[in-house]
This record gives structure tokens, C-alpha cells and sequence, in this order.
């Protein structure tokens, strides 16, 4: 058994748990060698734990199947974080420094840096993220690297990201409860980011906008720097539900209409075209108007899109975005989105495909926009360079990277700053005690 270097993602959400097992190629791509999708099965609601045995049970399967395609022993995994419990806020911080003529250094951002995990926060939370925005060096303001320059006064502004502990608790609870380690986690909307979008598009100003099955995340970007985040508590689910009711059928029904037929434009939709659906036992069978199901589901996804659109002008970034919008996860493929998604919020909108970052391997597998979390967290493993001891079984993997590749690949990864919340081990004794 030879150690490869191996990053497994690990997306735990409301309507599949993916294991995605990758690593770096030689030309800095990711290589997809194994994947593994299950339904959550009820044991994940908008994004958070809701069912620990459950959520075990799916992990569990999913890295099984995972490990048997790319035959590899997994011990460690990147893990994403969401749910309507995440929150952001921006803080400006201050650090005098004893001498004007000594140059900023990196050891004083990253005290600067750390004085804001001090911050206050409700009852329960934790900051998860603190990412620099840009610094003030003796009043001189939109400086993006100070170090190496002279002065007094040091002010950094910080993007924040709190949630709540008990949630991130539970997480890793299901994950060690399957004998696997947590190596990392990250906040699901900067994993999607990394894998659907290009540093050009960060460097002009884009609104990632991720719509999973029980919660939609946003993420605006703007000169490479995340600037705000967000997460609506609602997604896929509630359209569903409301094409459930709406036209009276079994959820099943409902799930296979809104992917099969549906559209996000009324507009587009057919007048006379129906769709017939098998009755109950002993029942005549049940006739929906295509025209019908688009209204349905163009009304609630106008109303996730305009809170998409409150977060965009909350921002205050509305007029600096002009890579407009990217929509990904398994709500974007609803047909005719990216229309409606420009005639809500007045941006160009495309979907976001993960496929730029794949090179060889299970690209065909995972080129949906269903995938984008979970490419992203190998991604965000391999640009940490955490690379981890999962085993592989046999020898018919490729020639693994020496460190030297390993280290150029993280540089090629490293596409914005994001800490990791290793600090929620260190801080709270109780944080990693779960028995």
C-alpha cells in the first residue's frame, strides 16, 4: 500500500452527500479518480444536520462507493459548512505600531488579523472566516499588500463570517462517527466559487449564486477579495413542494416534473402541451398543464432571485459587477434561468459548469453544476496543500507529484485568501468533545 497524495470532498447536503476523491495533475488541474452519491434521506434540513444517524448512514455509503472506484483507503476529508445559521459582517481593526521606521511585516497582519476572532458575537456562534479586505497604513487608504512599507497606524477591513457552533459540532459528530477525520472546513459558497469561477471574473466583480436543494448561497466578489456573503433558506426543496401542492401530486412526481419539464420562464412554456402522471392505486391518471408548472416554479424562483438581488444591493456592489451573475448547483439547471435571472437583477448570468479545473479522470461524471461544492473542497484541500495519508490499494493510479509539484500546485490553486476554523478545535476544549 503506497501513500498517494489524495484530497477527498465531502459535500453533506440537503438533497445528496457526495464523496468526490481527487488530485492534482501536472499541469495543475484536478484529476477526478473516484466519486460517490447517495440521498441525505432526511438527515440534512437547508443545509444543516437534522438527523445524525441518518446523515451517518448516507456519509458512510458515500465514501464506500467512492473508495471502491478509486481504490483508496479514505481517513480524511474536506468538509463544507451552510445553513440559514450563517451570517457575515464587516470590521475595521487598528494596531499602532511602537516604530514608524520599522516596515509592516506579515507577523503584524496576522495580529491585526487575529484580534478580529476576538470580535463579539451571538450567543452560540463562532467566527468561521476572517478575510482581509484591504488596509490603511497612517490614513492612506485601498492599500492591498502594506507590508514592506512605513507607519505608525495599521488599520485592516475584514469580511466575517459567524455560524453557529452546534452546527458545525454536528458535523463533524456524523463525520467521526464513520471513523473518518475532518482535515478542514469550509463555507460551501467559497468551495463553489473556486471550481466555477475564473480569477479574471473575481478581479471584475461576479455574484456566485449556488442554488442547492434547501438553501441558496451567494457570494460576491470583487478585485479578487470576497466582499459579502449570504445564505437564503430557500432552494430546490421549496419549489418542489410548492409543485407538489400546486398540482397535487406525490412529491416524487413533483421532483420529476420540476427537472424533466420544468421551466423558469412562463413565457417560454408551450400552451397546449401536457404531461400525464400515473393516478394512485385505482385512480385515473393525473394531467399537468406545462404551462401550468412553469408559472409555478417562475414564482418562487423570482422570489429567491430578488433576495439574491437584496444581497447584491446590500452589498453596496450593484454597479461594480461586471462579470454579472454565475448560478450553479442543481437549481441551475432548470431551463431559461439565466433569463430570468437577468430580467430580476438587470446582470448577465450564465451557469457555472465546473469543468475548466478537471483535467483527466471522471470529468464526463461530475461536469454538472451539482458537483461544484465538491470539486471545489479537493480544490481548496489541494491549494492548502493539506494533502492527507488516504491509502490507495493497488499501484493503478498515474505517477503521483513530488513535493516540488505540490507546492506549484498550491500556488496555481491559491485563487483568494480563506483561514480555515482550526482555531474552533484550539479555543473550545469542548468543541472536540462529542462523546
Amino acid at each position: 500500500m503506497s501513500i498517494q497524495k489524495i484530497v477527498v470532498g465531502l459535500d453533506i447536503g440537503t438533497t445528496k452527500i457526495c464523496a468526490i476523491v481527487g488530485r492534482a495533475s501536472e499541469y495543475g488541474k484536478v484529476e477526478i479518480i473516484g466519486i460517490g452519491k447517495v440521498p441525505s434521506n432526511g438527515g440534512v434540513t437547508r443545509g444543516v444536520v437534522s438527523n445524525i444517524d441518518r446523515t451517518v448512514a448516507a456519509i458512510t455509503e458515500a465514501v464506500k462507493m467512492a473508495e471502491e472506484v478509486a481504490n483508496v483507503n479514505i481517513k480524511n476529508v474536506q468538509v463544507g459548512i451552510a445553513g440559514a445559521h450563517i451570517s457575515s459582517l464587516q470590521h475595521r481593526g487598528m494596531l499602532i505600531r511602537n516604530d514608524s521606521e520599522k516596515e509592516v511585516t506579515q507577523s503584524d497582519l496576522d495580529k491585526l488579523e487575529a484580534d478580529m476572532y476576538k470580535l463579539a458575537v451571538k450567543p452560540g456562534d463562532k467566527i468561521l472566516h476572517v478575510i482581509p479586505q484591504d488596509y490603511m497604513v497612517d490614513d492612506e487608504p485601498g492599500i492591498i499588500d502594506p507590508i514592506g512599507m512605513s507607519g505608525v497606524k495599521l488599520e485592516g477591513n475584514f469580511h466575517i463570517i459567524t455560524g453557529q457552533i452546534t452546527a458545525a459540532k454536528n458535523i463533524y459528530k456524523c463525520v467521526e462517527k464513520t471513523g473518518l477525520k475532518v482535515s478542514d472546513l469550509t463555507l460551501e459558497p467559497l468551495a463553489s466559487a473556486m471550481s466555477v469561477l475564473s480569477p479574471e471574473e473575481m478581479e471584475a466583480g461576479i455574484v456566485l449564486v449556488d442554488i442547492g436543494g434547501g438553501t441558496t448561497d451567494v457570494a460576491i466578489f470583487h478585485e479578487n477579495v470576497i466582499r459579502h456573503t449570504a445564505i437564503i433558506p430557500y432552494g430546490g426543496n421549496i419549489i418542489t413542494e410548492d409543485i407538489k401542492e400546486g398540482c397535487n401530486v406525490m412529491k416524487n412526481h413533483a421532483e420529476a416534473l420540476k427537472t424533466k419539464f420544468g421551466s423558469a420562464l412562463a413565457s417560454e412554456a408551450a400552451e397546449n402541451e401536457i404531461i400525464t402522471i400515473p393516478g394512485l392505486k385505482g385512480r385515473e391518471p393525473k394531467e399537468v398543464s406545462v404551462k401550468n408548472l412553469a408559472r409555478i416554479i417562475q414564482a418562487r424562483l423570482q422570489e429567491i432571485l430578488e433576495l439574491v438581488y437584496f444581497e447584491v444591493k446590500s452589498s453596496g456592489l450593484e454597479k461594480k459587477l461586471a462579470g454579472g451573475i454565475v448560478l450553479t448547483g442543481g437549481g441551475s439547471l432548470l431551463k431559461h434561468i439565466t433569463h430570468l435571472a437577468s430580467l430580476v437583477t438587470g446582470l448577465d448570468a450564465r451557469v457555472g459548469y465546473p469543468n475548466e479545473h478537471l483535467s483527466k479522470g471522471f470529468v464526463d461524471e461530475v461536469k454538472s453544476p451539482i458537483y461544484a461544492t465538491g470539486i471545489g473542497l479537493v480544490m481548496k484541500g489541494l491549494s492548502d496543500a493539506m494533502f492527507t495519508e488516504n491509502l490507495v490499494r493497488t499501484e493503478t493510479i498515474s505517477e503521483e507529484p513530488t513535493m516540488d509539484d505540490a507546492k506549484k500546485d498550491k500556488a496555481r490553486f491559491k485563487l483568494f485568501n480563506v483561514d480555515v476554523i482550526k482555531k474552533w478545535l484550539t479555543d473550545d476544549k469542548e468543541f472536540s468533545d462529542f462523546d
